[in-house]
């Protein structure tokens, strides 16, 4: 138990709570107390925090991403091509990658996720050229010093373009080294329990880049390691035409066959899944990620986020790759799937509310936190806290629609499990200007001939 004194974040502008309207009361990582209106609180020898200037949201959820991905954004090369093609153009360049330039683009990636109010990332790192056999280490090292919660996945790829898959000989493994070191890290990083800082996942890539033996044996795995799995499925028609053309049938099919169809599996995108195969989903406790800007960028296709969920699927929210986005801030990606899918649906069955509860509790279900995504006694003191204090607010009325629909995209205030994180918008002891330049260095010798 901390020493501590216990944090009243008293009167916010506005929280996502009911019951809630002059703040909570978080001691020990965990929201103790709810305060409600006229109400003080009945825990003794508080701190006060005045969250006068702020709206407070539970900590968003990152549920896709690949963090290695700064380091070639806007990338002429891969400009203006589907996923296929674009992967094509891009896997060379990452095959550069180093130790060095890894640890610089997680640690940009996490940072403006951070700085975006988001508290709790996966990624999903899947490339692995001669000497960055030790990636996932790396990750954590970053997660670790800037105070972030992470479900970081072991990825992989094995069927290179020499087997009929996509991407070249230079960033895929064989099946046992990919399998020892997926256990390797779970051993040594993965952490159990509510308050698990760090936690590790299996995640074969694709359907186009790993083998049918490599899913069955990674399901085994993560089955008796009791970990999660993830995938990329159902992103594009160029998937659907090769899973029928390699394996005879439809990508979901596939996945039920190598054994991932259950409630430990969460995929990345799922655009393309008929009615039957969203009921199935919806049985099997299988959740989905909606990465919006990555779609839009790739023109993959829109996630048909509302028939899911009618059909009992969980949804939550991806900033994907940064090849991809072009960017790693959460905050917009809730702005961009609540705009993409009142586009599609139309005003009365999409709201803010639906796009906040998407990158929380959504989010929360697609990463098997429980204890997450919520503000609520006895949930994790996951916080962000945001100021209406720029032009782009001026003129508001509800502070929470506001976040959304006038654009946030900074937080000024992170708290991690009761922790801050991140103080009047910025990351304590990060030199963002050096970052910048070292990272746009590394960027720069990557993507150089």
């Amino acid at each position: 138990m901390s020493d501590a004194k216990p944090i009243w974040i008293r009167d916010p502008l506005a929280i996502l709570a009911d019951g809630a309207e002059r703040g909570i009361v978080v001691r020990d990582g965990r929201i103790v107390e709810l305060v409600p209106a006229g109400g003080t609180p009945a825990t003794a020898d508080v701190a006060v925090f005045d969250a006068g200037e702020h709206v407070v949201l539970p900590g968003l959820i990152n549920t896709h991403h690949h963090f290695y991905q700064t380091l070639t954004r806007a990338l002429p090369a891969a400009m203006d091509r589907e996923l296929f093609p674009w992967l094509q153009a891009l896997y060379p360049v990452w095959a550069k990658l180093t130790p060095e330039r890894l640890e610089l683009g997680v640690t940009v990636a996490m940072s403006e996720l951070l700085l975006s109010g988001c508290t709790t990332t996966t990624d999903h790192h899947y490339v692995f050229p001669a000497g960055l056999e030790e990636s996932v280490d790396i990750e954590v090292g970053v997660a670790k010093r800037l105070g972030m919660r992470v479900l970081l996945t072991r990825g992989s790829m094995n069927l290179s373009q020499r087997d009929g898959g996509l991407p070249p000989d230079s960033v895929v493994q064989d099946e046992d080294t990919i399998l020892a070191d997926s256990a390797r890290v779970v051993a040594k990083h993965h952490q159990g329990g509510a308050d698990a800082m760090v936690q590790i996942a299996l995640a074969p890539c694709s359907p186009f880049s790993v083998t049918t033996s490599l899913m069955r044996a990674t399901a085994d795995l993560a089955d008796k390691l009791n970990v999660r799995l993830h995938t990329h499925l159902a992103e594009t028609e160029d998937e659907n035409r090769f899973c029928q053309q390699m394996y005879g049938c439809r990508p979901l099919d596939y996945l039920e066959q190598c054994g991932w169809l259950n409630a430990r599996t969460w995929l990345a995108h799922g655009i393309f899944f008929n009615p039957d195969e969203m009921k199935r989903l919806g049985k099997a406790g299988t959740t989905v990620s909606h990465c919006a800007c990555s779609n839009q960028l790739l023109a993959s296709g829109c996630c048909p986020v509302c028939e899911m969920e009618e059909a009992g699927v969980g949804i939550g929210i991806g900033v994907d790759g940064s090849a991809s986005n072009d960017g790693s801030n959460l905050m917009q990606e809730v702005r961009a799937a609540f705009l993409l899918q009142r586009a599609r649906y139309g005003v009365t069955k999409v709201s803010h509310k639906d796009a906040l509860r998407w990158a929380t509790k959504g989010s929360a279900a697609c990463v098997g936190r429980p204890e997450l995504g919520e503000i609520a006694v006895g949930k994790a003191a996951d916080l962000a806290l945001f100021k209406l204090d720029e032009l782009r607010f001026s003129g508001h009325g509800d502070p929470l629609a506001a976040l959304v629909l006038c654009g946030a995209h900074r937080a000024d205030r992170v708290m991690v499990a009761g922790q801050w994180a991140v103080i009047d918008g910025a990351i304590p002891g990060l030199d963002v200007a050096d970052l910048i330049r070292r990272h746009s260095s590394a960027a720069r010798a990557m993507q150089a001939g």
